[in-house]
């Protein structure tokens, strides 16, 4: 079966009876890190602003962020990022009354027809996923010649000798365009590959090993004595496992700290925001998006990745969105962040990755 991205479908603002709305208001920041009253907060969708008797996207959208006119072009940044004297869009409507529009629907998906009383209509285990599995396969092959595939992980997905080596092929057969974790996820990766244990289990077995409970303290202490990843990988001379093949292969790797943390490894950040800016620009590059086993970073990583990607030739796209959790929590709380295309997968994420690998890769 083909792949094909859905076309997306600019409004036609004539025929909204927008083609003459007002300019939207931009008003001057009184200080930095902080913006004028009634300002207009961003969505994940496209936006247009009328500036100059002009419709105008804004290209890099994330939730939660306000409007920054720059030189007729349209900005989105943090609410911390805002300097001074900017030029921020107030309003708080969008249906283009004030120069605002916010167009969901771009790229026309249509829900199937719901009856108004039906089971299974969530996504929870009793869920089939082939369907899911299927599409993802498909998208992945596509994404691996003309996208962006950006995996967020937490350390379940190093606990598994299998699950650490179809991730490693995945990585080496090109499917992996960056990655996004804590330093628990490096740490127990790399712990698997320096002395086969992860928390001090056998990655195979799941066997305890004697004083296993070292075994993370002594591959950090080792690590950050090597100075970075890549000296320890290259002075132990390891080849296996999720962290490796990515050095291996030069994919970009982001590592966000926690207060919980041993150590930290050497290039995971310790200031929170250095670490959230650091994120952006993994997510900005992104087409595809799939988070696995962590909440915590699927709902950061969310909350900064638009439905939308405009490309370097100047066409919009979708970007696909899984999350994928033993938990039901933790998909349905991604899946309630209204995205085009957030959809969860609620399983093991270490079969995940072994049944995604053998779709792709075998």
């Amino acid at each position: 079966m083909s792949f094909s991205l859905l076309p997306y479908t600019p409004p036609d603002f004539a025929a909204l009876g927008l083609a003459n709305a007002p300019d939207a208001l931009w008003q001057p920041s009184p200080k930095d890190g902080v913006v004028p009253q009634g300002y207009h907060a961003t969505t994940i969708f496209p936006e247009y602003y009328h500036v100059n008797g002009q419709w105008v996207l804004a290209e890099e959208s994330r939730m939660d962020c306000v409007a920054v006119l720059d030189g007729g072009k349209v900005a989105v940044k943090e609410f911390r990022n805002i300097k001074k004297g900017e030029l921020v869009c107030i309003g708080r409507t969008e249906d283009g009354s004030e120069g605002i529009y916010v167009y969901p629907n771009g790229f026309n998906e249509q829900s199937a027809m719901a009856e108004t009383f039906a089971f299974r209509q969530g996504r929870s285990r009793e869920t089939a996923f082939s369907k899911d599995y299927d599409s993802i396969y498909e998208l992945l092959r596509h994404e691996k010649e003309h996208g962006n595939i950006l995996w967020v992980m937490g350390p379940a997905c190093a606990f598994d000798h299998d699950a650490r080596e179809a991730f490693s092929k995945l990585v080496q057969n090109g499917f992996v365009h960056g990655l996004q974790a804590g330093n628990a996820l490096a740490t127990h990766d790399l712990e698997g590959a320096w002395l086969k244990t992860a928390l001090g289990q056998d990655i195979y077995t799941q066997k305890s090993q004697f004083n296993g409970h070292y075994n993370h303290i002594d591959t950090i202490n080792r690590v950050r004595l090597a100075g970075s990843i890549p000296a320890f990988i290259r002075e132990e001379n390891l080849h296996d496992g999720i962290i490796c093949s990515c050095v291996e292969k030069g994919v970009p790797f982001v590592l966000t700290g926690s207060i919980r943390d041993d150590g930290p490894l050497p290039e995971v950040y310790a200031d929170c925001y250095a670490g959230q800016n650091a994120m952006r620009d993994l997510v900005r590059k992104a087409t595809t998006v799939i988070t696995m086993a962590t909440t915590l970073h699927s709902i950061a990583i969310g909350n900064m990745t638009p439905s939308f990607r405009v490309m370097p030739d100047g066409t919009i796209r979708q970007v696909y969105f899984y999350c994928v959790d033993v938990a039901e929590f933790a998909v349905n709380k991604l899946a309630d962040r209204g995205s085009l295309s957030a959809r969860g997968i609620v399983t093991n994420v270490q079969d995940f990755v072994v049944n995604v690998c053998k779709g792709v890769c075998d």
